[in-house]
């Protein structure tokens, strides 16, 4: 098929932003198919909304701006927190099932990405129903949304933010120490972790089970058998129970062979409370899913809510596309430009609003000009006293109304 003037960059902004908005029309629709309805939250929001919340954004990564009666603002670095604040303010309890998707950007400072300070995520949040099937349903929720990008290769790591906590509630550990260990079982650093834990002063046999935290990694038969060895407490064994039904569902769904379990994954927002998990995709470093059952952040706003969600990072995915050669085509051809004499334009003009009326992406120009250089068509309209004709395929087809021209349009969407 012959186009007309093409002359648009591979690499130009313009491809880009076309071949982003195409991925998240993607990530949309797939969140469409479960039963989600987008919504939106306030890119300003009130600095207290976040800083009077246990377990948020720590105070340093908000970006602060001032309005002019002097309150302090913060621009969006959540999104979880506003949609459970709007949901539980609603003067109603929540409804069951409510399904809520959203396409945001949030707003965060960190010295490690000093010069990152925005990025968009579009995430699901599902709130009122607590089950292993719904944890399992969200998951491979997850699990699709990457197949539906065209990834074969990438992993959900499933945890459980209680094993964890039931587990180090038996230590009593400082604020320092805690977060140190943290830190140290986040990054499998097995070297430094035993020398860490003989310094505390707590039982062998829990030092021994806290070791093991970060060896709890694998396929999830493997993970639940070792983690069943160091599980001393019935809060423990409920949870490992819970994981052994959220994998039997996940079965069902057969995303088994993208899931992998890790008893020590760690999610830097404390108020999950239940099952947790990230997606990574090979050629990204960083997690490109984030998410996990948060079922008392609606106590703080007064409203009990169980509730699991998951964002994932638009800029990571479009950025590993591209690694991948992923990204969807973009040429940016249209489909028809029209160029006409001065003196015929009062038939020209009327003409292409009734294209576009029917649907058609095309831009006009007078014939006086110069040919734009920038405007790529697959068929091209040349209207004057003398002649109107439709050039497409390499050829020249005269027509003398409208309804012929419609004619000659549709018959080339037919021989196409």
């Amino acid at each position: 098929m012959q186009r007309y003037v093409i002359t648009n960059d591979k690499n130009s902004y313009v491809e880009d932003f076309q071949a982003r908005d195409k991925v998240i029309d993607q990530v949309k629709h797939r969140f469409s198919t479960y039963g989600y309805k987008q919504i939106r939250t306030r890119t300003f929001e009130p600095y207290d909304l976040y800083s009077s919340i246990t377990g948020t954004v720590p105070k340093n990564e908000m970006i602060k701006v001032i309005d002019p009666s002097g309150d302090v603002l913060v621009l969006r670095p959540d999104v979880t927190i506003p949609i459970t604040r709007m949901t539980a303010s609603n003067g109603q309890n929540p409804a069951m099932n409510q399904r809520l998707y959203y396409v945001l950007d949030v707003f965060r400072q960190s010295e490690e990405q000093n010069n990152e300070k925005e990025r968009t995520q579009a995430g699901i949040e599902l709130l009122g129903e607590n089950s292993s099937e719904i944890d399992a349903e969200v998951i491979a929720l997850a699990v699709h949304t990457l197949k539906d990008l065209g990834f074969d290769k990438f992993t959900i790591e499933i945890g459980h933010a209680g094993f964890f906590k039931t587990l180090i509630e038996q230590a009593s550990l400082s604020t320092d120490h805690l977060e140190t260990l943290q830190e140290l079982i986040q990054s499998k650093n097995l070297v430094e972790i035993e020398p860490f834990l003989t310094k505390l002063d707590i039982n062998e046999n829990l030092k021994e089970a806290l070791k093991s935290i970060p060896l709890l990694y694998g396929k999830a038969e493997d993970v639940i058998g070792r983690a069943e060895e160091i599980a001393n407490h019935e809060q423990m064994k409920e949870i490992l129970n819970n994981l052994k039904d959220v994998f039997e569902l996940l079965r069902a769904y057969d995303v088994e062979d993208h899931v992998v379990f890790n008893l020590g994954l760690i999610n830097n927002m404390n108020y999950y409370s239940g099952i947790i998990f990230q997606g990574f995709i090979d050629v990204i470093g960083k997690p490109v899913v984030m998410g996990g059952r948060y079922d008392h952040l609606g106590d703080q706003f007064e409203k009990s809510m169980p509730a699991i969600g998951f964002a994932v990072e638009i800029d990571f995915v479009v950025h590993a596309l591209n690694q991948q050669h992923l990204l969807p085509e973009q040429d940016g051809t249209i489909d028809l430009l029209i160029r006409y004499s001065k003196d015929v334009q009062e038939e020209a003009l009327p003409l292409a609003s009734s294209l576009r009326n029917q649907g058609f992406e095309l831009v006009t120009y007078r014939l006086e000009t110069d040919r734009p250089e920038t405007i790529a068509a697959k068929k091209e309209i040349i209207i004057t006293k003398d002649e109107k004709k439709l050039i497409q395929n390499n050829k020249h087809h005269s027509f003398a109304g409208i309804n012929e021209l419609y004619a000659l349009l549709q018959d080339g969407k037919e021989n196409h």
